[in-house]
């Protein structure tokens, strides 16, 4: 069997940011894209599987979420797949934007010193 050839390295930069409240994570990437999931299924269980979570570690994610900001930023009903369902508040929403602008403009304001030590990696 003959040897696999080498790949080179991807070069790549990735920046994620969290924001504390206390010693907890109120929002970083993962719950963001929990929050992101939630507005478009507006479930928390299909939100867990598009994210290969449990659901209860979703919940957990969203009741932190909703105890460390003044407002929760999502909302659910119980009821099963027929009944019940998640949304997100105005104030999620509104969280979920601001985030990502500063996702947006971190990435835009790094990018030339990024290009550089990227530019320095091996080929």
């Amino acid at each position: 069997m003959a040897p696999k050839p080498k790949r080179t390295p991807r070069k790549r930069f990735k920046s994620q940011f969290r924001i504390y409240f206390g010693d907890e994570i109120a929002l970083g990437p993962g719950k963001a894209e929990l929050l992101n999931h939630i507005a478009e299924t507006g479930s928390i269980a299909e939100s867990a599987r598009r994210m290969d979570m449990s659901y209860n570690r979703a919940w957990l994610l969203v009741r932190t979420m909703n105890r460390c900001f003044h407002e929760p930023l999502v909302t659910a009903s119980r009821g099963g797949d027929t009944h019940g369902g998640a949304m997100l508040t105005p104030t999620g929403k509104q969280v979920l934007r601001l985030y990502r602008q500063l996702e947006s403009k971190v990435a835009a304001a790094s990018r030339p010193a990024v290009t550089q030590i990227l530019s320095r990696l091996k080929d």
